[in-house]
């Protein structure tokens, strides 16, 4: 995957991982209309989406950091609709409502505010929120007390959500918007 270079040169030890990207695949590969996606990193992610994507999907990618974008626009030059734009994960929210969403550089709820569904979402549409470790216990605990990220998608009124193991460190939230 030619996204994998740039990752490698400029140090970036975050990329999207095998398991996920899978996921991210198949999923894009039934997204209608649109897919937004918060934290570009040096595009590995994106690259799964977009070789799966329908034709005529438009892809929107948010970075905040200007060197990883400007190796990323290179990297997607001359692919028809995809942009990446440079700055503050909620910059996604001019661009959307998404048939899929991913958020991996905010909106996660973790580090950052979560993302609004309702706004962000078409009804029926699908948010990823990845990098969680696996959940072994009801309620989930993250750092001994109740891990709040996690409880507020699963629990999400607006959200059908489901928690999917990738791997034996590794889980994901998938959520659709209801109708």
């Amino acid at each position: 995957m030619e996204a994998v270079g740039p990752a490698k040169s400029l140090g970036f030890p975050s990329s999207c991982r095998p398991e996920q990207g899978r996921l991210l695949h198949a999923l894009a590969a039934g997204a209608f209309e649109s897919i937004g996606e918060t934290g570009t990193g040096c595009g590995v992610g994106l690259a799964w989406m977009i070789s799966a994507r329908r034709p005529g999907v438009r892809v929107v990618s948010v970075e905040r950091d200007e060197r990883r974008v400007e190796e990323v626009r290179k990297l997607f030059a001359g692919i028809p609709d995809v942009e990446i734009i440079c700055g503050d994960w909620t910059a996604i929210y001019a661009h959307g409502p998404f048939g899929l969403l991913v958020t991996d550089g905010g909106g996660n709820g973790k580090k950052t505010p979560p993302a609004d569904p309702e706004r962000l979402l078409r009804p029926a549409g699908t948010i990823v929120i990845d990098d969680f470790t696996l959940m072994t216990q009801w309620p989930p605990l993250m750092g001994g007390e109740p891990d709040s990220a996690r409880l507020g998608w699963l629990q999400h009124t607006a959200l059908l959500s489901s928690e999917v193991r990738l791997a034996s460190d590794l889980s994901t939230i998938i959520a659709t918007r209801r109708p």
